[in-house]
């Protein structure tokens, strides 16, 4: 019988994701008290990967190797790996690197377990946690079961009526910044204020508790997504974008549907 066939329960991978998530943030935090080194640039210059990022990656997939060995994983630092079950983890092990490596306290460790092929085109995430060490908040949700804060069930916002909260990001291409602040400019005048805090999988989570009423970036990859959005489709709201209608590199959108509707109508008008 093929393992990719097995029926798989989100509570027990969440469950796995929540012991993990603390775990690889109380790593995270204690080389952030300890200091930083810079390892290496990714994309450009100023996209950084620090020593910590490394180890943190390799925790959880050592932690997620012990536990589900048959399990695939997609993680920011050491790539993709499809397993003999249909469960692919897709890690982020230090969301907000740049954040984190000047000591702003705005980061997170994401985990996400998703079914179905290892492509956020045709996956299915079953469940995510996005845990902010700094803060020790641990937002999760499980496909079906509602998005939490802790105990608190979260909801987005469901009316802006004063103008939205937005939050947004900008790639670290310099040849990308005129487009993504022509796309400001375009939403701007639905939003009551803006925020550019530097970690998508925050961002995600804050639509979903309604901290922010929407969230737009082009040039997220799948693992700066896969949990949050979760997040966002079980608290009520939306997620969307490009290629395809999905989240992706060419656009995410997240938030309730109201909101959903404009910032998509001001971006592709």
């Amino acid at each position: 019988m093929d393992d990719r066939l097995t029926e798989v329960d989100a509570s027990d991978l969440l469950r796995l994701a929540v012991e993990i998530a603390r775990e690889a943030g109380d790593l995270a935090r204690r080389r952030r008290e300890e200091g930083v080194r810079i390892a290496a640039t990714k994309s450009a210059l100023a996209d950084i990967v620090t020593d910590a990022d490394r180890e943190v990656e390799q925790l959880i997939r050592d932690r997620l190797a012990a536990a589900r060995p048959g399990d695939g994983f997609l993680g920011e630092e050491s790539g993709a790996e499809r397993g003999t079950t249909d469960v692919t983890w897709v890690v982020d092990p230090i969301d907000g690197t740049v954040n984190y490596a000047y000591g702003i306290p705005h980061y997170a460790v994401s985990i996400a377990a998703v079914t179905g092929a290892p492509d956020p085109a045709s996956w299915a995430a079953q469940a995510g946690v996005v845990f902010t060490p700094a803060v020790g908040e641990l937002f999760h949700a499980t496909r079906g079961g509602g998005a939490w804060l802790g105990d608190a069930r979260l909801a987005v916002t469901e009316r802006a009526d004063a103008g939205a909260l937005l939050a947004t990001g900008f790639g670290y291409d310099p040849a990308t910044h005129e487009g993504d602040l022509a796309r400001v400019r375009q939403v701007m005048p639905i939003a009551r204020d803006l925020r550019r805090a530097g970690a998508a999988s925050l961002d995600l989570a804050y639509v979903a508790a309604g901290r922010l009423d929407g969230y737009f970036e082009r040039g997220l990859q799948p693992w700066d997504h896969a949990a949050g959005a979760l997040l966002v489709t079980e608290a009520g709201g939306v997620v969307g974008g490009e290629p395809g209608g999905r989240p992706g590199r060419a656009m995410t959108i997240a938030a309730g549907r109201e909101v959903f509707d404009a910032v998509a109508s001001a971006i592709y008008r």
